[in-house]
């Protein structure tokens, strides 16, 4: 049994928006007014004829429907549908006072008493909610509550809006407005900021090193890349990222206070970047990959792909560009942004010309990632100290580092918070997987590293030919590549390894099994044949996983095994399997060391 106390009076919902009453309506039950000619039914046929009314919310009325409810309640004012009602006489069909179930509104915002709109604010900030629909029954609105035994019996947290937007009565309210304004503030923005990445080689590792260094700032970061999408140190989504959807998934997500986004060439020529602006665009370099496909088929057509990030961004932001990569420092001219360089080379004559008159710039100086604005220089950290460029015996990670420390600076993030996402960020398989992943195995090392086009096999050489050891490399390509690209692999490796074992990928993408092999050992045989090396040897186990077993099994004492897989999941699976001492720079257990030292020449970058 349930006893509750009964009220009298008319029906009020009080809609409070932010804590602020917005608007006030008295909802009348559906009901009739007699002529003294027309029968109950007939009135009703004479109501619902009101071109307000219709089917469901989209209305300004609701049809009133002839139910059991209905007649329940005209039998209980003693009528039937057949009954006349006299003149002014008024029957309910329902007894409360629902605009679903054809109930009508009455405009009551500014009969309010200001007593009770203090209540009803307050009433709205105890439960918590930002809008709020508190349904009250009392009998003159206009006059304190607890006056008139009025009295608050419903809260209401999704509120409809219906009859203060389009009441029956009375004067409509703007509700809709104070709902904008308590989502979007005036002289607030309106949005987070975007860091958008780019580029052929190195916009994974660039990524992971920009969200790393937000982090450091306590803000919330999302963040999309090649191997997943992430909110803070979360795996969100699994997969290649790197498009629109995913960069939407992040900026649609109430928890991200930053969004650091890698866009693809792919995503790009699909469907664009998934928004229209962003604050800080970063274009790493411009060379030949994925050329034949999409209709893009000389390089200065994939810049022109990639310039789309540097002419997205907002005046007041920046561009990110690299001085050292003639296509990308030309992207200067198509944006409207402020732009900012990053260079290996101190001397490079674009950075000089650009911090000369004032510009902000990012080079690799005297053994140090430096930030240059105008005349002066703030150092952030020696390069021996960074553990994503391997004691600064990886150039093109170099690269990578000054790129985000230029555009965490860029966007404002304190120059501390920059330097400890750097000495904190390691190339491992569990912060940069499948980048220069480097395992002690005991007696030899295993680097895995995502390198499938010809920049990157050249900036991996730059780490590997510092090897003092053997250096054997398992490698191949992508199917759908062409087949120059395939002979120019075989050539770069025939340079940068000692034995080479040639394998392929699973999914040769439409390419005959065996003829990706075959092109890059004859890029392996014209260089030998151009330079003879009995040093160098080469042999095809076009089976992955075969490929790197065997070569594990046979791995020298002191030498190093560069693993260029199609699955960096499987190659890293691999390597655990054999249990290694530790990976990349980080110990077993998280501690900072260089397994790898020993075995590297004096740098020679």
């Amino acid at each position: 049994m349930i006893v509750e106390r009964f009220y009298q009076g008319r029906d009020f919902r009080v809609l409070v928006v932010n804590g602020k009453v917005v608007a006030v309506s008295e909802r009348v039950p559906g009901h009739v007014i007699g002529d003294g000619r027309s029968t109950i039914e007939e009135l009703i046929e004479e109501t619902n004829r009101d071109s307000r009314r219709g089917d469901g919310h989209d209305n300004v009325l609701t049809r009133i429907e002839i139910d059991q409810t209905a007649l329940s309640m005209i039998a209980e004012q003693g009528h039937a549908l057949d009954s006349v009602l006299p003149e002014g006489e008024r029957c309910f069909l329902r007894a409360t006072a629902n605009l679903s179930t054809g109930g009508s509104a009455i405009d009551r915002t500014d009969e309010v008493h200001p007593e009770n709109i203090w209540l009803f604010s307050r009433v709205a900030k105890i439960i918590g909610l930002d809008i709020a629909g508190i349904d009250v029954v009392s009998p003159d609105i206009s006059r304190p509550l607890r006056e008139v035994d009025g009295v608050i019996v419903e809260v209401n947290a999704a509120p409809g809006f219906r009859m203060h937007v389009a009441p029956s009565e009375g004067l409509p309210r703007n509700v809709a407005g104070a709902v904008m304004d308590m989502l979007f503030p005036t002289g607030q923005l309106s949005r987070i900021p975007i860091l958008a990445v780019t580029g052929t080689n190195g916009k994974t590792t660039t990524t992971r090193l920009l969200a790393h260094i937000v982090k450091e700032t306590g803000s919330m970061v999302g963040y999309t890349t090649t191997d997943g999408t992430y909110i803070g140190d979360y795996l969100v989504e699994a997969g290649d990222n790197t498009g629109p959807q995913s960069a939407q998934l992040i900026l649609c997500d109430p928890t991200v206070e930053i969004a650091v986004l890698e866009a693809a060439r792919g995503g790009i020529l699909r469907s664009g970047l998934g928004f229209d602006t962003c604050d800080v665009g970063i274009v790493l370099n411009v060379s030949a990959d994925h050329l034949g496909l999409g209709d893009i088929d000389t390089v200065e057509q994939l810049a022109k792909v990639k310039s789309v990030v540097a002419e997205s961004v907002i005046p007041k932001g920046y561009v990110v560009l690299n001085a050292d990569d003639p296509l990308v420092a030309e992207m200067a001219e198509r944006t409207k942004a402020q732009v900012a360089y990053f260079s290996m080379n101190p001397e490079n004559e674009t950075v000089l010309k650009h911090t000369a008159a004032g510009g902000l710039a990012a080079v690799y100086e005297n053994g140090y990632l430096s930030i240059l604005k105008g005349d002066w220089t703030l150092r952030i950290e020696q390069a021996v100290n960074v553990p994503l460029t391997m004691e600064g015996k990886a150039p093109f990670m170099i690269a990578n580092a000054l790129a985000a420390c230029l555009a965490a600076f860029a966007q404002g993030i304190k120059i501390e918070h920059i330097r400890a996402g750097l000495s904190t960020f390691v190339a491992s398989a569990s912060q940069t997987p499948g980048r220069m992943n480097l395992f002690n195995m005991g007696k030899y090392h295993a680097l895995i590293d995502y390198a499938h086009n010809p920049a990157s096999y050249e900036a991996l050489a730059g780490f590997v030919r510092n090897w003092e050891g053997v250096r054997i490399g398992v490698v191949g390509g992508p199917g759908d590549r062409r087949d120059e690209d395939f002979v120019t692999l075989g050539k770069l490796a025939a340079e940068m390894f000692d034995q080479i074992v040639i394998k392929e990928d699973d999914d040769t993408r439409g390419r005959e099994r065996g003829n990706g092999a075959d092109l890059i050992r004859e890029g392996i045989e014209q260089v030998l044949s151009r330079v003879p090396d009995p040093r160098v040897s080469h042999e095809t186990i076009l089976n992955e996983t075969e490929a790197i077993e065997t070569t594990l099994d046979r791995a020298p004492n002191g030498g190093l095994v560069v693993i260029l897989p199609e699955s960096v999941t499987r190659a890293i699976s691999l390597i655990e399997a054999r249990n290694p001492i530790s990976d990349s720079s980080t110990g077993q257990n998280g501690t900072a060391s260089a397994p790898y030292s020993t075995n590297l020449k004096p740098s020679q970058v």
